[in-house]
């Protein structure tokens, strides 16, 4: 395998929901009885339409400013993670943001809804996450967020083989019964690779030698673990 490595090999899960929301294009919102499918997010994404707040500072608010609690209307902001790559079960997250506004969400507004968070989920392979707004509010966008899909297409119409060399850094055990391989996420901190078998899938994080802080160090950190894909080989026999 490739060197290990001492820094995080992952995002965390506020991380991978941030980094959702910031690469969106679209999600569903369910407020007063009604589904809205809201398209065109690029730009400010989904929190420039739609900004959370702590239920209490805005509880607090409204009572400053009205003297009593005003009715609040719930309302469900769903977003689904799809790998832009054709892997087998491309859905890699789903994340659910649930909460309360003071009225009925419509997304031909020109304004921001101001919703007051009551519950951030993310579910995906690890399972199902809770986030809080103070976890959400404190992570950063993956800098590969908006540039992932392009990057991967390219590796796998324009270079396969460079998948096929990546292949050599994960162990023979898990390429038994391999049928296909591409890559399914590109992240600061590595490459997944999806393994797919006659019977299944399962995937495989190639972690990169340090995350990246900007986009421009993409190239580094992929030619980095062919190089040692390629050191590897010569002394690996074949899976």
């Amino acid at each position: 395998m490739h060197p290990r490595t001492t820094h995080p090999t992952g995002p965390t899960p506020a991380e991978r929901l941030r980094t959702i929301i910031a690469a969106a294009h679209s999600m569903t919102v369910v407020s007063d009885g009604r589904y809205e499918e809201v398209h065109g997010l690029d730009g400010p994404g989904p929190l420039g339409r739609i900004h959370l707040h702590d239920p209490a500072e805005s509880s607090g608010r409204a009572g400053s400013a009205h003297g009593r609690d005003t009715a609040r209307i719930p309302i469900r902001l769903e977003l689904t993670d799809i790998s832009p790559t054709p892997v087998r079960d491309r859905v890699r997250a789903r994340v659910t943001l649930s909460g309360l506004v003071a009225a009925p969400y419509r997304a031909d507004s020109d304004g921001s809804t101001c919703m007051e968070l009551g519950q951030a989920v993310i579910e995906d392979a690890r399972g199902r996450t809770y986030v809080t707004l103070e976890q959400l509010e404190e992570a950063e966008p993956d800098p590969m967020a908006t540039c992932e899909a392009p990057m991967l297409h390219h590796l796998v119409a324009g270079h396969p083989e460079l998948v096929t060399l990546l292949l050599r850094l994960v162990e023979p055990a898990v390429k038994r019964g391999l049928v296909r391989a591409l890559p399914l996420a590109l992240d600061r901190y590595g490459i997944t690779l999806r393994l797919e078998g006659r019977a299944g899938h399962r995937d495989v994080r190639l972690a990169f030698p340090t995350p990246m802080t900007e986009v421009d160090q993409a190239g580094l950190q992929i030619h980095a673990l062919l190089a040692a894909a390629r050191r590897c080989s010569h002394h690996r026999l074949p899976a």
